[in-house]
């Protein structure tokens, strides 16, 4: 580093002002208690919140304010202004300019789709790579073994580059390995693998649970080749520094995630509309959102009570989140303010303790509510966490907003990996529930809010029953299409279809949402017959096969799930399970109920199932 360079200023970036804001709400901090805490003058935290001043922070202010957040100075400002790469004389590096010195021989990991450009640009990234000292391996999601040879490599390697191509950006088996690396990226202290997303082309249709895995980072575009030596060069600078941040403005990028959901358009739903293929959310403007009465009008009727509660549940792509969005839309339809909230958004961070996850729920409803962070003011450290935010709520979030508010929050499923804050955080919301119903001088208060809890099964809430939320309120369980609903989405999809051919779809997938529109969007687009389709399903080169492997790797990863359902697809009957392995399959979406019986969820599970199980080393 030369002198010049330590002298000079910086800027903030964008993704640091987010960055330092979310951790000065987390702390519960003013601007004027980070100042004193890192030993800095205001003008100088001003300055750094505020990089459109276009006043620079000296390097020694950055790195007291970044110690006194718990942050590294590259969260803050651009890795390669703060670690400028060093000239070089040497001819090769010269003519390849996107080469960047580093003393480290990182292990590189490139997972991605046999479909061109995904291949070639993948060729392209490997030799780029290797050429700096990296130890490359490539691995086609479509090989033989990937699974095994995906989590091998997830282990050892340094960076996980995903090419993300318009079928990828879609896959089952894509997010399931993403959710692999940021669990893995969570739970290690070095944050390692770093994970890189690469948009191959200009498809960016993300999948629901995607979406949420790849939140907080930063993700990159690939359009021509005049793009590889700027993604490599990316790559190079992002492994030199140990930071996914922003590298180069130069490079294509996509906008930053914000740190809260994204607002829903209020468009009506069209009569008629191209197909949509299935991923995630069902939008309100679509045509494809297939009403199950009485559900959505008993959800209507109650966000509107006071003090509401209600409680979605269900498996995975049955609709859960797109239901959650009409209620949310029919309360705003009534003047009410509404907060949507996924704990997916939260890094692991947020859960290291009670204290610090409260605080950051209290910042995140108060943000959306539009109302300045007041955290500081309310919380005693007298009193616990719990009742801080109780207090916060009542005399503050609540009191200082006009109409009801409605907070629904997603993916609840997150906060259960951690018992010592789940069963304090859902005995809050029990406990606010019930505060609605006291019918004391804070009642009215509390008949302000409503809450949506959206969860895929109570089966992973291993928790005291009295203290969870689960058993109060409106429980919604979400079940399959019927024969009626299924014969209307085909209607939507403008396929004519007689009676015969729904019942042959039904045979095969029931009335699983996902499944059922998957079908009927391949076959609208004149992919493939509905006659090819019911011969091909259960094979590899279904449309079904990413859906399949996915539940298939899930099985490999609980040897006594796949044990417990090799029995149940071998057999022709209703098999008796232990109630534990039930409760995880039933949550799966894997089997069906028959009173204390089981049996596959359909058809597809178990032709495809009873062909690959058991699995190798698992005991039946």
């Amino acid at each position: 580093m030369t002198p010049k360079s330590r002298r000079r200023g910086f800027f903030a970036s964008n993704e640091g002002v987010i960055k330092l804001q979310a951790r000065i709400n987390e702390k519960g901090y003013s601007q004027e208690d980070l100042a004193t805490q890192a030993g800095v003058s205001i003008d100088q935290v001003k300055r750094l919140l505020n990089p459109h001043w276009r006043y620079k922070v000296q390097r020694d202010a950055i790195e007291k304010i970044a110690f006194a957040l718990n942050l590294a100075p590259t969260d803050i400002v651009f890795p390669h202004e703060w670690y400028p790469p060093q000239k070089s004389s040497d001819p090769i590096q010269t003519t390849a300019n996107w080469k960047i010195q580093d003393v480290h021989s990182n292990k590189v990991f490139i997972s991605y789709c046999t479909q061109e450009p995904s291949s070639s640009v993948a060729q392209q990234l490997s030799e780029g790579l290797k050429a700096s000292g990296k130890k490359v391996f490539m691995g086609k999601e479509s090989e033989e073994g990937w699974r095994r040879c995906f989590d091998e490599e997830l282990e050892q390697c340094d960076c996980l580059i995903i090419l993300l191509s318009p079928q990828a950006s879609v896959s089952e088996m894509v997010t399931e390995g993403i959710r692999r690396a940021r669990e893995l990226y969570n739970a290690r202290p070095n944050h390692k693998p770093q994970i890189v997303p690469i948009h191959i082309g200009e498809n960016m249709v993300l999948n629901h649970d995607l979406r949420g895995y790849l939140q907080g980072i930063q993700g990159w575009e690939w359009r021509t080749s005049a793009d590889t030596p700027k993604l490599v060069q990316a790559i190079l600078s992002l492994l030199a520094v140990s930071q996914v941040q922003v590298i180069d403005k130069s490079l294509e990028i996509l906008p930053a995630v914000s740190c809260l959901p994204a607002g829903i358009s209020e468009e009506l739903p069209l009569p008629m509309a191209e197909p949509e293929l299935p991923v995630g959310q069902v939008g309100l403007a679509s045509a494809f959102y297939i009403e199950r009465p009485p559900i959505e009008t008993r959800c209507y009727q109650e966000v509107l009570q006071l003090g509401a509660l209600i409680r979605i549940k269900a498996p995975r792509q049955m609709g859960k989140t797109s239901l959650m969005a009409r209620i949310l839309y029919h309360a705003r339809e009534q003047g009410y303010r509404t907060v949507p909230l996924s704990f997916q958004l939260a890094s692991s961070e947020v859960f290291t303790s009670l204290d610090r996850f409260l605080r950051w729920f209290c910042a995140c409803i108060g943000q959306n509510l539009g109302l300045v962070n007041q955290l500081i003011d309310y919380w005693d450290d007298i009193f616990d966490s719990s009742y801080n935010t109780t207090t916060y709520f009542e005399d503050y979030l609540l009191a200082k907003t006009d109409s009801c508010v409605v907070i629904a929050l997603d993916e609840v499923d997150r906060i259960v990996s951690y018992p010592e804050i789940a069963n304090d955080f859902f005995g809050l919301l029990r406990a606010w529930y019930e505060k609605a119903k006291y019918g004391d001088h804070s009642s009215d208060i509390w008949k302000k809010l409503r809450l949506v809890v959206v969860h895929s099964t109570e089966a992973y809430v291993p928790m005291n029953i009295n203290q969870s939320p689960f058993n109060v309120g409106l429980a919604i369980d979400l079940p399959e299409f019927s024969f009626e609903q299924v014969k209307d989405l085909a209607d939507r999809h403008r396929l004519a279809w007689e009676t015969n051919h729904i019942q042959q779809l039904m045979n095969l997938v029931g009335g699983h949402p996902y499944l059922v529109r998957l079908a009927m969007y391949h076959i609208a687009h004149n992919d493939i017959t509905l006659t090819q389709l019911l011969r091909t399903a259960a094979t590899e080169a279904g449309v079904y096969s990413d859906h399949l492997r996915r539940h298939l790797w899930n099985l490999e990863q609980y040897p006594e799930l796949g044990a417990a359902f090799n029995k149940v697809v071998a057999a022709n009957k209703p098999v008796e399970l232990k109630s534990k392995v039930v409760f995880k399959l039933y949550s799966m979406g894997m089997v069906k109920k028959e009173g204390n019986y089981v049996l596959p969820r359909c058809d597809l599970y178990h032709q495809y199932f009873k062909q690959r199980l058991p699995l190798t080393g698992m005991e039946t």
